[in-house]
């Protein structure tokens, strides 16, 4: 296993310390045990520096023009996804998870490196902005870090960080627009393409039912409209699956869990003219190096471990794997740094809201939703135990047809919200797919709305509203047993 390459100075360090979290956490996500999580991460993380510094040293021959490419962090998850096609071409395979090993050898995972014009818009779209807005919108949309941890990074002014994300999204926008256009499509997706583009300019606009019909059954133009409607949600899923691909929500929310520790544990900031501050360069790479890597690992720790419970820390709700070629169980990820020797994988189980079915918890003993749907399962409270409903649901069916339909359901809370999680089942197996104003999981018949990162706090006596489009066959009857973080909602 490659030792990860050594900082050339103070900056590179830090950066190391930000990015080793976010690609261990992806290859644990991709493999089937601690050990190989962490020679994954390894030789990715080397893969992923070698091409970033050689890209810096092109730019520089070439008087600071440079090609295309993903910021630092998505770069180096990528790598990690191109680690493991290696790993599987050579018959390393076994070390994977067997679901990423039928995504590498699908179509699905082919749309990443296949032709420019044929891969996700999102990743183009991406690759397409000036890198520092690239950065912006990564760290803000997918890693979830808070806007003044975001200024911090990218050297920006905390007070100005909200108008230029908003300014990059419209970017990001216009790019995605860009590039959909740019794509090989058939004559029905080229007849909703300037449609698809009018629609989603205006997050209020609704769409019209042959246009619902059709992203629910097209998964390109469905993609496009994740990434055209920036204001709508849905972004921070768009860039995950577009960029990442395999594994993208699990991540997605991973990286969600691990923010809001940080949160709560604090970093302390370098204070400038310390006294015993190193006086050489490398010195004081090598110090900063040491104290950001230990910093890591205390943090990761905590923040690592978090992303092993639960959807939304709930005891009522957990999460579950879907689908073999979009989604796979998460792991207990091990935040442990990077060495010669791998550090083995603990066996003592890991507190849960759930009672695990197996002694020991293993590699998939807590999954968790990724790929291009996800699912949740939520066990119905017991109604007896609430004298009167602290909220009222109204589902209302807005447009049906021969195998979809287009609902919109309405929650009225007597309690403020910090943040909000609805859930609902189905009797006729109903499926839903797009949501906007919230993301969706779904286990079975049972199906959960979480907060849009814009939406979270509701007032007293306020109400949440979200829409979306699913599929049914034979009958489409309305939903029941509708809760609001985990307590059960009156009907109204």
């Amino acid at each position: 296993m490659p030792d990860l390459p050594t900082p050339k100075d103070a900056a590179e360090a830090a950066l190391f310390s930000e990015c080793w979290d976010a690609v261990l956490s992806y290859a644990d996500l991709c493999t089937a045990g601690a050990t190989a999580a962490t020679q994954l991460a390894t030789e990715a993380f080397a893969l992923g520096m070698r091409e970033v510094r050689a890209a810096e040293t092109g730019a520089a021959r070439s008087n600071g023009r440079r090609s295309p490419r993903l910021p630092v962090i998505p770069l180096l998850l990528t790598a990690v996804r191109t680690t493991a096609a290696a790993w599987e071409a050579d018959g390393q395979g076994d070390d994977l998870d067997p679901d990423l090993r039928l995504w590498l050898n699908s179509d699905k995972g082919a749309r990443y490196t296949g032709p420019p014009l044929r891969r996700p818009i999102a990743l183009r779209g991406l690759r397409d902005l000036q890198e520092a807005d690239a950065a912006l919108l990564w760290l803000a949309e997918v890693e979830s870090l808070p806007r003044s941890v975001v200024a911090r990074r990218l050297g920006l002014d905390p007070a100005l960080v909200g108008d230029e994300l908003d300014q990059v999204r419209g970017l990001f926008r216009d790019r995605c627009h860009r590039n959909h256009l740019d794509t090989p499509m058939d004559a029905q997706c080229r007849s909703y393409a300037r449609l698809l583009d009018a629609i989603t300019r205006s997050p209020a606009a609704d769409l019209p039912p042959d246009l619902s019909r059709h992203l629910a059954t097209c998964v390109d133009c469905a993609e496009a409209a994740a990434c055209l409607r920036p204001q709508g949600g849905g972004l921070p899923a768009a860039l995950a699956g577009g960029v990442i691909g395999w594994g993208g929500l699990a991540y997605l929310e991973r990286r969600r869990r691990a923010a809001e520790v940080r949160l709560g544990v604090g970093r302390p900031e370098a204070a400038d003219g310390q006294s015993g501050e190193p006086r050489t360069v490398t010195d004081r790479a090598r110090v900063i190096r040491g104290g950001l890597l230990v910093a890591a690992v205390m943090v990761s720790l905590l923040a690592l471990a978090t992303s092993m419970m639960p959807f939304g820390g709930s005891e009522n709700e957990a999460a579950s794997g879907d689908s073999p070629t979009d989604s796979s169980p998460v792991a207990a990820p091990r935040p442990s740094l990077p060495s010669a020797t791998p550090t083995p994988k603990s066996d003592s189980p890991t507190p849960s809201a759930i009672t695990p079915t197996k002694p020991g918890g293993g590699k998939h003993s807590d999954p968790e939703p990724q790929g291009t749907s996800a699912t949740t399962q939520s066990s119905a409270p017991d109604p007896a135990k609430s004298a009167s409903a602290t909220c009222k649901a109204a589902y209302h069916l807005d447009n049906q047809w021969t195998d979809g339909f287009q609902a919109t359901v309405t929650v009225t809370t007597v309690d403020a919200l910090d943040t909000w999680r609805v859930a609902w089942s189905y009797r006729d197996g109903q499926k839903v797919g797009q949501m906007w104003d919230a993301s969706v999981a779904q286990n079975g018949s049972r199906v959960t709305a979480t907060a849009a990162d814009y939406n979270k706090a509701v007032p007293a006596d306020g109400r949440i509203t979200f829409g979306f489009l699913g599929s049914w066959q034979g009958r489409n009857s309305s939903p029941y047993d509708f809760t609001l973080n985990g307590q059960a909602c009156a009907k109204s």
